[in-house]
Protein backbone atom coordinates (compact mmCIF):
# COMPACT_ATOMS: atom_id res chain seq x y z
CA UNK A 1 0.00 0.00 0.00
CA UNK A 2 1.43 3.37 -1.03
CA UNK A 3 1.42 6.08 1.64
CA UNK A 4 2.56 9.58 0.74
CA UNK A 5 5.32 10.67 3.13
CA UNK A 6 7.23 13.95 3.06
CA UNK A 7 9.33 16.27 5.12
CA UNK A 8 7.72 19.65 4.64
CA UNK A 9 11.03 21.43 4.15
CA UNK A 10 11.92 19.01 1.32
CA UNK A 11 8.59 19.06 -0.57
CA UNK A 12 8.76 20.40 -4.10
CA UNK A 13 6.47 23.27 -5.05
CA UNK A 14 4.47 20.87 -7.25
CA UNK A 15 4.03 18.31 -4.45
CA UNK A 16 2.90 20.95 -1.98
CA UNK A 17 0.56 22.56 -4.51
CA UNK A 18 -1.13 19.21 -5.23
CA UNK A 19 -1.68 18.52 -1.53
CA UNK A 20 -2.94 22.02 -0.71
CA UNK A 21 -5.29 22.14 -3.72
CA UNK A 22 -6.58 18.57 -3.12
CA UNK A 23 -9.94 17.86 -4.82
CA UNK A 24 -10.26 21.37 -6.29
CA UNK A 25 -8.53 19.89 -9.33
CA UNK A 26 -11.30 17.28 -9.64
CA UNK A 27 -14.00 19.97 -9.44
CA UNK A 28 -12.46 21.95 -12.29
CA UNK A 29 -12.24 18.84 -14.48
CA UNK A 30 -16.01 18.18 -14.43
CA UNK A 31 -17.21 21.75 -15.01
CA UNK A 32 -18.01 21.28 -18.72
CA UNK A 33 -20.09 18.15 -18.10
CA UNK A 34 -21.95 19.85 -15.26
CA UNK A 35 -22.77 22.89 -17.42
CA UNK A 36 -24.55 20.58 -19.88
CA UNK A 37 -26.63 19.00 -17.09
CA UNK A 38 -27.61 22.42 -15.76
CA UNK A 39 -28.82 23.59 -19.17
CA UNK A 40 -30.86 20.43 -19.59
CA UNK A 41 -32.59 20.84 -16.21
CA UNK A 42 -33.26 24.50 -17.01
CA UNK A 43 -34.97 23.52 -20.26
CA UNK A 44 -36.68 20.21 -19.40
CA UNK A 45 -37.32 20.46 -15.64
CA UNK A 46 -38.70 17.30 -14.02
CA UNK A 47 -38.15 15.28 -17.18
CA UNK A 48 -34.41 15.99 -16.98
CA UNK A 49 -34.33 15.09 -13.28
CA UNK A 50 -35.89 11.72 -14.04
CA UNK A 51 -33.49 11.19 -16.95
CA UNK A 52 -30.38 11.85 -14.85
CA UNK A 53 -31.78 9.90 -11.92
CA UNK A 54 -31.87 6.87 -14.20
CA UNK A 55 -28.51 7.65 -15.83
CA UNK A 56 -26.47 8.34 -12.69
CA UNK A 57 -28.35 6.64 -9.86
CA UNK A 58 -29.96 3.76 -11.79
CA UNK A 59 -33.42 4.71 -10.51
CA UNK A 60 -36.69 4.95 -12.41
CA UNK A 61 -39.09 7.38 -10.76
CA UNK A 62 -42.52 7.11 -12.33
CA UNK A 63 -44.37 8.68 -9.42
CA UNK A 64 -43.96 11.92 -7.51
CA UNK A 65 -40.46 13.30 -7.05
CA UNK A 66 -41.41 14.46 -3.56
CA UNK A 67 -41.44 12.09 -0.58
CA UNK A 68 -45.01 11.45 0.56
CA UNK A 69 -46.38 11.08 4.08
CA UNK A 70 -46.53 7.34 3.37
CA UNK A 71 -42.79 7.41 2.62
CA UNK A 72 -42.11 8.97 6.03
CA UNK A 73 -44.30 6.41 7.79
CA UNK A 74 -42.57 3.55 5.95
CA UNK A 75 -39.16 4.98 6.94
CA UNK A 76 -40.07 4.80 10.63
CA UNK A 77 -41.32 1.22 10.22
CA UNK A 78 -38.26 0.07 8.29
CA UNK A 79 -35.59 1.76 10.39
CA UNK A 80 -33.98 -0.09 13.28
CA UNK A 81 -35.30 1.56 16.49
CA UNK A 82 -31.71 1.79 17.74
CA UNK A 83 -30.85 4.03 14.78
CA UNK A 84 -33.91 6.20 15.42
CA UNK A 85 -32.85 6.53 19.06
CA UNK A 86 -29.29 7.48 18.03
CA UNK A 87 -30.57 10.12 15.62
CA UNK A 88 -32.77 11.61 18.34
CA UNK A 89 -29.88 11.83 20.82
CA UNK A 90 -27.35 13.29 18.39
CA UNK A 91 -29.86 15.64 16.76
CA UNK A 92 -30.84 16.91 20.22
CA UNK A 93 -27.21 17.87 20.91
CA UNK A 94 -27.06 19.66 17.57
CA UNK A 95 -30.29 21.51 18.38
CA UNK A 96 -29.03 22.57 21.82
CA UNK A 97 -25.75 23.87 20.41
CA UNK A 98 -27.46 25.84 17.64
CA UNK A 99 -30.08 27.27 19.99
CA UNK A 100 -27.22 28.62 22.11
CA UNK A 101 -25.97 30.53 19.07
CA UNK A 102 -29.06 32.71 19.31
CA UNK A 103 -29.00 33.10 23.09
CA UNK A 104 -27.69 36.67 22.99
CA UNK A 105 -29.04 37.77 19.64
CA UNK A 106 -30.95 41.04 19.36
CA UNK A 107 -33.24 40.52 16.38
CA UNK A 108 -33.78 44.24 15.98
CA UNK A 109 -31.77 47.07 17.54
CA UNK A 110 -30.91 50.69 17.00
CA UNK A 111 -28.55 53.04 18.86
CA UNK A 112 -28.12 56.81 18.85
CA UNK A 113 -24.57 57.16 17.56
CA UNK A 114 -24.65 60.95 17.94
CA UNK A 115 -27.52 63.33 18.80
CA UNK A 116 -30.38 62.77 16.38
CA UNK A 117 -28.59 60.09 14.30
CA UNK A 118 -29.66 56.49 14.87
CA UNK A 119 -28.23 53.33 13.26
CA UNK A 120 -28.91 49.65 13.87
CA UNK A 121 -29.84 46.29 12.39
CA UNK A 122 -32.74 43.96 11.85
CA UNK A 123 -32.04 40.23 11.59
CA UNK A 124 -34.37 38.07 9.50
CA UNK A 125 -34.23 34.52 8.10
CA UNK A 126 -33.48 33.81 4.47
CA UNK A 127 -36.90 33.26 2.84
CA UNK A 128 -36.17 29.86 1.28
CA UNK A 129 -33.31 27.34 1.30
CA UNK A 130 -32.53 24.17 -0.57
CA UNK A 131 -30.58 21.67 1.50
CA UNK A 132 -28.51 19.07 -0.32
CA UNK A 133 -27.94 15.75 1.45
CA UNK A 134 -25.61 13.49 -0.57
CA UNK A 135 -25.74 9.75 -1.03
CA UNK A 136 -23.85 7.40 -3.33
CA UNK A 137 -20.91 6.27 -1.17
CA UNK A 138 -23.35 5.86 1.71
CA UNK A 139 -26.44 7.39 3.30
CA UNK A 140 -25.96 10.40 5.56
CA UNK A 141 -28.82 11.07 8.00
CA UNK A 142 -26.35 13.06 10.10
CA UNK A 143 -26.00 15.58 7.27
CA UNK A 144 -29.81 15.85 7.22
CA UNK A 145 -30.05 16.94 10.85
CA UNK A 146 -26.90 19.06 10.63
CA UNK A 147 -28.55 21.13 7.88
CA UNK A 148 -32.21 21.04 8.89
CA UNK A 149 -31.66 21.93 12.55
CA UNK A 150 -30.08 25.39 12.12
CA UNK A 151 -32.41 26.24 9.23
CA UNK A 152 -35.47 25.46 11.39
CA UNK A 153 -34.08 27.33 14.42
CA UNK A 154 -33.30 30.35 12.22
CA UNK A 155 -36.95 30.45 11.16
CA UNK A 156 -36.58 29.86 7.43
CA UNK A 157 -40.13 29.81 6.07
CA UNK A 158 -39.56 27.34 3.22
CA UNK A 159 -37.06 24.52 3.66
CA UNK A 160 -36.65 21.90 0.93
CA UNK A 161 -34.25 18.96 0.74
CA UNK A 162 -32.88 17.14 -2.29
CA UNK A 163 -31.22 13.77 -1.80
CA UNK A 164 -30.51 10.94 -4.27
CA UNK A 165 -32.89 7.97 -4.02
CA UNK A 166 -31.89 4.31 -4.03
CA UNK A 167 -32.26 2.22 -7.22
CA UNK A 168 -35.73 1.23 -5.94
CA UNK A 169 -36.74 4.90 -5.86
CA UNK A 170 -36.77 5.16 -2.06
CA UNK A 171 -35.12 7.84 0.03
CA UNK A 172 -32.86 6.49 2.77
CA UNK A 173 -35.10 5.68 5.73
CA UNK A 174 -32.78 7.16 8.36
CA UNK A 175 -32.51 10.40 6.39
CA UNK A 176 -36.29 10.72 6.19
CA UNK A 177 -36.62 10.03 9.91
CA UNK A 178 -33.94 12.64 10.63
CA UNK A 179 -35.77 15.22 8.51
CA UNK A 180 -39.03 14.49 10.31
CA UNK A 181 -37.39 14.74 13.75
CA UNK A 182 -36.13 18.18 12.73
CA UNK A 183 -39.56 19.23 11.49
CA UNK A 184 -38.81 19.21 7.75
CA UNK A 185 -41.30 17.37 5.51
CA UNK A 186 -40.38 18.59 2.01
CA UNK A 187 -37.86 16.09 0.66
CA UNK A 188 -37.27 15.45 -3.05
CA UNK A 189 -35.89 12.36 -4.78
CA UNK A 190 -33.10 13.95 -6.79
CA UNK A 191 -29.35 14.26 -6.44
CA UNK A 192 -26.18 15.43 -8.14
CA UNK A 193 -25.69 18.49 -10.29
CA UNK A 194 -29.26 18.15 -11.56
CA UNK A 195 -30.68 18.70 -8.05
CA UNK A 196 -28.61 21.86 -7.62
CA UNK A 197 -29.90 23.11 -10.99
CA UNK A 198 -33.47 22.35 -9.90
CA UNK A 199 -33.00 24.46 -6.77
CA UNK A 200 -31.59 27.31 -8.85
CA UNK A 201 -34.11 27.39 -11.70
CA UNK A 202 -37.09 25.51 -10.29
CA UNK A 203 -38.98 22.72 -12.06
CA UNK A 204 -42.61 21.64 -12.24
CA UNK A 205 -42.18 19.91 -8.85
CA UNK A 206 -39.24 21.62 -7.15
CA UNK A 207 -39.62 25.37 -6.59
CA UNK A 208 -36.54 27.58 -6.87
CA UNK A 209 -34.89 28.71 -3.65
CA UNK A 210 -32.90 31.72 -2.46
CA UNK A 211 -29.92 29.77 -1.11
CA UNK A 212 -28.42 26.27 -1.32
CA UNK A 213 -26.55 24.63 1.56
CA UNK A 214 -24.94 21.23 1.89
CA UNK A 215 -21.90 19.17 0.85
CA UNK A 216 -21.45 17.10 -2.28
CA UNK A 217 -19.08 15.49 -4.74
CA UNK A 218 -17.11 17.46 -7.38
CA UNK A 219 -20.20 17.54 -9.66
CA UNK A 220 -22.31 19.14 -6.94
CA UNK A 221 -19.53 21.59 -6.06
CA UNK A 222 -19.08 22.53 -9.73
CA UNK A 223 -22.84 23.05 -10.16
CA UNK A 224 -22.92 25.45 -7.21
CA UNK A 225 -20.14 27.52 -8.71
CA UNK A 226 -21.74 27.65 -12.16
CA UNK A 227 -25.10 28.69 -10.70
CA UNK A 228 -23.81 31.42 -8.39
CA UNK A 229 -25.38 34.02 -10.70
CA UNK A 230 -28.83 32.45 -10.13
CA UNK A 231 -28.80 31.50 -6.45
CA UNK A 232 -26.64 31.96 -3.38
CA UNK A 233 -24.63 28.70 -3.57
CA UNK A 234 -23.80 28.84 0.11
CA UNK A 235 -20.61 27.72 1.74
CA UNK A 236 -18.39 25.62 -0.57
CA UNK A 237 -18.56 22.09 0.84
CA UNK A 238 -17.01 19.45 -1.39
CA UNK A 239 -15.11 16.22 -0.73
CA UNK A 240 -14.20 15.70 2.93
CA UNK A 241 -10.76 16.52 4.36
CA UNK A 242 -8.91 16.55 7.67
CA UNK A 243 -5.55 17.25 9.26
CA UNK A 244 -4.38 15.50 12.40
CA UNK A 245 -1.87 17.93 13.93
CA UNK A 246 0.19 15.94 16.41
CA UNK A 247 3.45 15.92 18.33
CA UNK A 248 5.32 13.10 20.09
CA UNK A 249 2.61 12.79 22.75
CA UNK A 250 -0.01 11.51 20.30
CA UNK A 251 -0.99 7.85 20.42
CA UNK A 252 0.09 6.16 17.16
CA UNK A 253 -2.83 3.71 16.97
CA UNK A 254 -5.42 6.37 17.71
CA UNK A 255 -3.80 8.52 15.03
CA UNK A 256 -4.11 5.70 12.48
CA UNK A 257 -7.80 5.41 13.33
CA UNK A 258 -8.26 9.17 13.01
CA UNK A 259 -6.67 9.17 9.55
CA UNK A 260 -8.89 6.32 8.38
CA UNK A 261 -11.94 8.13 9.75
CA UNK A 262 -11.49 10.80 7.08
CA UNK A 263 -9.99 8.72 4.27
CA UNK A 264 -12.88 6.25 4.08
CA UNK A 265 -15.28 8.99 2.88
CA UNK A 266 -14.15 8.53 -0.71
CA UNK A 267 -11.18 8.49 -3.10
CA UNK A 268 -11.35 12.28 -3.53
CA UNK A 269 -11.05 12.92 0.22
CA UNK A 270 -7.90 14.18 1.94
CA UNK A 271 -6.52 12.85 5.22
CA UNK A 272 -3.18 14.15 6.49
CA UNK A 273 -1.03 13.64 9.55
CA UNK A 274 1.05 16.77 10.11
CA UNK A 275 3.55 16.10 12.88
CA UNK A 276 6.79 17.26 14.45
CA UNK A 277 7.62 13.68 15.45
CA UNK A 278 9.43 11.42 13.01
CA UNK A 279 8.88 8.54 15.43
CA UNK A 280 5.10 9.07 15.33
CA UNK A 281 5.22 9.32 11.55
CA UNK A 282 7.14 6.05 11.25
CA UNK A 283 4.79 4.25 13.64
CA UNK A 284 1.71 5.47 11.80
CA UNK A 285 3.11 4.50 8.40
CA UNK A 286 3.92 1.06 9.79
CA UNK A 287 0.47 0.51 11.32
CA UNK A 288 -1.71 2.06 8.63
CA UNK A 289 -1.62 -0.71 5.95
CA UNK A 290 -2.75 -3.41 8.39
CA UNK A 291 -5.56 -1.21 9.75
CA UNK A 292 -6.77 -0.38 6.25
CA UNK A 293 -6.68 -4.05 5.21
CA UNK A 294 -9.35 -4.92 7.79
CA UNK A 295 -11.94 -2.54 6.26
CA UNK A 296 -14.75 -3.61 3.91
CA UNK A 297 -13.45 -3.74 0.34
CA UNK A 298 -14.95 -0.44 -0.88
CA UNK A 299 -13.73 1.54 2.15
CA UNK A 300 -10.33 -0.16 1.85
CA UNK A 301 -10.07 1.00 -1.77
CA UNK A 302 -11.07 4.54 -0.82
CA UNK A 303 -8.36 4.71 1.84
CA UNK A 304 -5.70 3.30 -0.47
CA UNK A 305 -6.57 5.96 -3.05
CA UNK A 306 -6.52 8.77 -0.51
CA UNK A 307 -3.15 7.93 1.05
CA UNK A 308 -1.58 7.68 -2.40
CA UNK A 309 -3.14 10.91 -3.66
CA UNK A 310 -4.32 13.78 -1.40
CA UNK A 311 -3.47 12.22 1.96
CA UNK A 312 -0.43 10.92 3.79
CA UNK A 313 2.12 12.05 6.37
CA UNK A 314 4.03 15.35 6.52
CA UNK A 315 6.85 15.78 9.03
CA UNK A 316 7.71 19.32 10.09
CA UNK A 317 10.86 20.61 11.76
CA UNK A 318 8.99 22.64 14.36
CA UNK A 319 5.52 23.17 15.78
CA UNK A 320 5.52 26.66 14.31
CA UNK A 321 6.19 25.26 10.83
CA UNK A 322 3.39 22.73 11.31
CA UNK A 323 0.93 25.42 12.40
CA UNK A 324 1.88 27.62 9.44
CA UNK A 325 1.18 24.74 7.06
CA UNK A 326 -2.18 24.06 8.71
CA UNK A 327 -3.18 27.70 8.41
CA UNK A 328 -2.22 27.67 4.73
CA UNK A 329 -4.08 24.40 4.10
CA UNK A 330 -7.27 25.57 5.91
CA UNK A 331 -8.72 22.10 6.51
CA UNK A 332 -12.37 21.24 6.98
CA UNK A 333 -11.57 19.29 10.18
CA UNK A 334 -8.49 19.79 12.34
CA UNK A 335 -7.81 17.41 15.23
CA UNK A 336 -5.23 18.80 17.61
CA UNK A 337 -3.13 16.32 19.62
CA UNK A 338 -0.23 18.28 21.07
CA UNK A 339 1.24 19.01 24.47
CA UNK A 340 1.22 22.81 24.03
CA UNK A 341 -2.52 23.13 23.43
CA UNK A 342 -2.94 26.77 24.48
CA UNK A 343 -0.03 27.98 22.39
CA UNK A 344 -1.14 26.13 19.26
CA UNK A 345 -4.81 27.10 19.62
CA UNK A 346 -3.79 30.75 19.78
CA UNK A 347 -1.80 30.40 16.55
CA UNK A 348 -4.37 28.41 14.53
CA UNK A 349 -6.78 30.56 12.52
CA UNK A 350 -7.94 28.70 9.43
CA UNK A 351 -10.07 25.56 9.60
CA UNK A 352 -13.73 24.61 9.64
CA UNK A 353 -13.53 23.15 13.14
CA UNK A 354 -10.86 22.54 15.76
CA UNK A 355 -11.15 19.42 17.89
CA UNK A 356 -8.90 19.06 20.91
CA UNK A 357 -7.34 15.90 22.32
CA UNK A 358 -7.35 12.13 21.95
CA UNK A 359 -10.85 11.86 23.46
CA UNK A 360 -12.38 14.18 20.84
CA UNK A 361 -12.05 12.23 17.58
CA UNK A 362 -13.56 13.67 14.43
CA UNK A 363 -16.25 10.98 14.41
CA UNK A 364 -17.84 12.46 17.56
CA UNK A 365 -18.16 15.84 15.87
CA UNK A 366 -19.37 14.19 12.65
CA UNK A 367 -22.44 12.91 14.44
CA UNK A 368 -23.22 14.07 17.92
CA UNK A 369 -21.15 16.59 19.90
CA UNK A 370 -23.51 19.30 18.75
CA UNK A 371 -21.18 21.38 16.60
CA UNK A 372 -22.08 21.37 12.92
CA UNK A 373 -20.27 18.88 10.69
CA UNK A 374 -21.10 20.66 7.42
CA UNK A 375 -17.96 22.73 6.98
CA UNK A 376 -16.03 24.61 4.29
CA UNK A 377 -13.62 22.52 2.21
CA UNK A 378 -11.02 23.18 -0.47
CA UNK A 379 -9.30 26.01 1.48
CA UNK A 380 -12.58 27.91 1.75
CA UNK A 381 -12.13 27.85 5.53
CA UNK A 382 -9.83 30.81 4.87
CA UNK A 383 -12.93 32.99 4.43
CA UNK A 384 -16.05 30.93 5.23
CA UNK A 385 -17.76 30.11 8.54
CA UNK A 386 -18.89 26.70 9.73
CA UNK A 387 -22.59 26.00 9.18
CA UNK A 388 -24.69 27.58 11.92
CA UNK A 389 -27.97 29.41 12.42
CA UNK A 390 -26.17 32.42 10.91
CA UNK A 391 -25.93 30.49 7.65
CA UNK A 392 -29.68 30.96 7.34
CA UNK A 393 -30.02 34.50 8.69
CA UNK A 394 -29.31 37.88 7.14
CA UNK A 395 -28.75 41.33 8.56
CA UNK A 396 -30.55 44.43 7.29
CA UNK A 397 -29.29 47.88 8.26
CA UNK A 398 -31.68 50.24 10.05
CA UNK A 399 -31.29 54.01 10.26
CA UNK A 400 -33.28 57.05 11.41
CA UNK A 401 -32.30 60.72 11.56
CA UNK A 402 -34.22 63.37 13.49
CA UNK A 403 -34.71 66.96 12.35
CA UNK A 404 -31.72 68.02 14.46
CA UNK A 405 -29.57 65.16 13.25
CA UNK A 406 -30.40 66.00 9.64
CA UNK A 407 -29.30 69.58 10.15
CA UNK A 408 -26.02 68.43 11.66
CA UNK A 409 -25.19 66.00 8.81
CA UNK A 410 -26.53 67.93 5.84
CA UNK A 411 -23.51 70.04 4.92
CA UNK A 412 -20.92 67.28 5.26
CA UNK A 413 -22.95 64.84 3.17
CA UNK A 414 -23.64 67.47 0.51
CA UNK A 415 -19.93 68.25 0.32
CA UNK A 416 -19.06 64.57 -0.24
CA UNK A 417 -21.83 64.10 -2.81
CA UNK A 418 -20.52 67.12 -4.71
CA UNK A 419 -16.93 65.79 -4.52
CA UNK A 420 -17.98 62.43 -5.98
CA UNK A 421 -19.88 64.10 -8.80
CA UNK A 422 -23.42 63.15 -7.78
CA UNK A 423 -25.41 66.28 -8.57
CA UNK A 424 -28.74 64.60 -7.89
CA UNK A 425 -27.54 63.46 -4.48
CA UNK A 426 -26.57 67.03 -3.62
CA UNK A 427 -29.92 68.41 -4.74
CA UNK A 428 -31.77 65.94 -2.48
CA UNK A 429 -30.30 67.88 0.41
CA UNK A 430 -30.27 71.35 -1.13
CA UNK A 431 -33.93 71.34 -2.22
CA UNK A 432 -35.48 69.13 0.49
CA UNK A 433 -38.66 70.49 2.11
CA UNK A 434 -37.68 70.46 5.77
CA UNK A 435 -41.13 71.64 6.82
CA UNK A 436 -42.31 68.08 6.11
CA UNK A 437 -40.02 66.66 8.81
CA UNK A 438 -41.69 65.11 11.84
CA UNK A 439 -39.67 63.35 14.53
CA UNK A 440 -40.66 59.78 15.40
CA UNK A 441 -40.72 58.16 18.84
CA UNK A 442 -38.62 55.04 18.23
CA UNK A 443 -39.09 53.77 21.79
CA UNK A 444 -42.39 52.18 20.73
CA UNK A 445 -40.51 49.93 18.30
CA UNK A 446 -37.16 49.25 20.00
Amino acid sequence: MKINHWKLCEMTAREKDLIVKRSETDIQSVTAAVASIIDDVKNRGDEALRFYGKKFDGVIIDGDLQASEADFEKAYRDLDPAVTKAIRQCAANVRTHHEQQLRRVEWQWIEEIKPGVFAGEKITPIPSVGLYVPRGKGAFPSVMYMLCTPAVIAGVKRIAVCTPPSPTGDIDAASLVAADICGVKTVYKSGGAQAIAAFAYGTETIPKVSQISGPGNPYVAAAKRLLAHMVNPGMPAGPSEAIILADQTADPWNTVLDLINEAEHGPDSASLLVTTSQELADNVIGLLPKAVSTLPQQRKEYCEAVFAQYGGVIVCESLGEAVDFCNEYAAEHLLLKVEQVDEVLAALDNCGEMLIGESTPIVLANFGIGTNAVLPTGRHALTHDCTSVWTFLKRTSLAYVTRAGYGDLKESVATLADYEGFAGHREVLKQRNEKAFSDINLMTTF
